[in-house]
Order: C-alpha cells, then structure tokens, then sequence
C-alpha cells in the first residue's frame, strides 16, 4: 500500500530524513517507533502528502503523493497537533469532509454517535477538551471509509475505556475492509497490541523493518546461574547485545532464536536457564543498540 525509496528532507542544512525507506503492505498495522527527532512525523507528513521530498519517492497505492487529489482521496489523517477551522462543530466538518472524500459515509456517521456520545457535535471543536477533540477526529476520519489511516499518537489524550473502543472500530475496519493503518506512538505497549509489522527508525532511517513475530523471534532475553559465580566464557559468534547480573542470575540479551540460544548455554550446564520474551519496548531499546541509547538496563 505505501512504498517509500530513498527519501530524503531537509530542513535549513539539517537531514530530517536520510535516504528512508519502508514498505506497508495493504491491509496490515504498521507501527512506525523511534527516538524524538528521528523522522516519524515527518516521514507521515509525506506519506499524506503535506511535505515533498528533496529526494526519493513515496507512492501509495503505486501513486505518487503530492499534488496528487487521486492518491490523497484513499488517505485519512489523525496529526499529532489537530488543527481545525476555529468556530467549525464536528457537524460541520462532516459536512466539510464529505466534500472531499467521495466515500465519506453519511450513515456511519449517524451510527457512530453512539460510540462518540460524549462528543457535542454542535460545538465549536476548539472549545473541546484535548479528549474529546481526539475522539472527534476518530469520528470524521472513520466516516470517511479510507484506505489508509494515518495516526501519530492516536490516542494520547483518550481515558482507558475510550482507547479500548478507539482501536476496536480501527481493528473492525482492518478485518471487515482491509484498510491500512500507519500508526506513529510512543506507547509501545499499546502498538504491542495492534501491529502486525513495525519500523523502527533512528537519524532519518529505518534501522529494522519486520514483523512483531519476526522481531520477538530474533532477539531473547536468557536469565542464567551457572555453576559458577562470574559469567563462564561465551562462544565468540554468540551475539550478545547485554549482559547485566543481580547477585548470581545472569541476565543476557542475546540476538537469535530462543531455542538455538537455550541449546547453546545448556552445555555450560547450568543451575537455571530460562528464555524469557522480549517487550516491543525492550526490543525497541536493544535494537537501537549503539544508536545513543544507554538506557538498556531500565528495563531488565
């Protein structure tokens, strides 16, 4: 669905983006996770088709994006800093949405009331609370049945009960229309939950690009005691990305499978050994690595 080559942006001599890219598959959840100023928002903002790159290309559904109201009719977008005409209501908009977007269903709208119920459509969007702001803005991009759903920090702002129903008519349209979602969060327990493929980007670029089956099956995380107190001599081509102990559990970040890994620490016999699955959060900070993060042993 989106396919984005070599981009590259720059802002007053500054690379925003290096030579990015990545690939969405139609019909997946890709969450896209990086540092502050890696490149996320700005990456979305071409991929809807706010900025042009100096370089590259980003295409959705083969088109190219700027300047193009063909590809840009199949998006809708939920920025991270919502901006609305200042005394326009939700049922303004609405109307205003349905000129553009020619699958704009009037009828969901209606039906949607229910989920949005604390929303008053008649008043001024910006007399709104940050809450319900976000919610209005799920209201208006969901009724515009788009092919792809862009959302940088979705649901930042929304209580527990209102992002549990957020994402379910988001998964529902997944499932029932095979829309494609690009979700940008920080909340990486919560991406966790709902992408079936993740980017993780660092300086403009795409360090890792797999799916969240594929990531948890690459790296593990091995709590040992071996027969000795100190850490025995590990095999050369053993890739260890951490090593941390409390008293004598051993605690080790290992890239590959848990399997292969358990075998290989078994002959060491040890007193115990335990494979133990990585979070989207641990592996978001292992992955990084050398990429200016030190902050690998908060999450052991």
């Amino acid at each position: 669905m989106i396919q984005v080559k070599n981009v590259v942006k720059t802002f007053d001599g500054v690379r925003a983006l290096d030579g990015l890219t990545m690939t969405v598959p139609k019909g997946s959840i890709y969450g896209l996770v990086g540092p502050n100023g890696a490149g996320k928002s700005t990456i979305l903002r071409h991929i809807t088709g706010i900025y042009r790159q100096d370089a590259g290309e980003v295409l959705v559904a083969g088109e190219p994006v700027y300047e193009n109201p063909a590809a840009k009719v199949r998006i809708a977008s939920i920025p991270d800093e919502l901006y609305y005409f200042l005394s326009a209501s939700t049922r303004d908009l609405m109307k205003f949405y349905r000129g553009f977007y020619p699958r704009f269903d009037a009828g969901r709208y209606q039906l949607l009331k229910e989920a949005f119920s604390a929303v008053d459509e008649t008043k001024p969007i910006r007399r709104l609370s940050k809450g319900m702001q976000k919610q209005a803005a799920f209201w208006l991009a969901l009724c515009c049945r788009p092919e792809l759903l862009v959302l940088d920090e979705p649901v930042d702002g929304l209580d527990p009960v209102m992002r549990r129903q957020v994402w379910s008519l988001v998964l529902s349209d997944v499932a029932e229309h095979g829309t494609t979602v690009l979700v940008s969060s920080h909340n990486l327990r919560e991406l966790e939950d709902v992408c079936d493929r993740v980017g993780i980007l660092s300086h403009g670029k795409v360090l890792v690009e797999r799916g969240l089956s594929e990531l948890q099956e690459n790296l593990v995380k091995m709590q040992v005691v071996f027969q000795e107190k100190e850490l025995p001599q590990l095999p050369a081509d053993m890739e260890v990305l951490h090593v941390s102990h409390v008293g004598r559990i051993h605690t080790l970040i290992v890239r590959g499978n848990a399997t292969d890994v358990t075998n290989r620490l078994a002959v060491y016999a040890p007193i115990l050994l335990e494979a133990l699955p990585l979070t989207l959060e641990e592996i978001f900070i292992y992955e990084l690595g050398g990429e200016d993060y030190e902050v690998r042993d908060i999450v052991l």
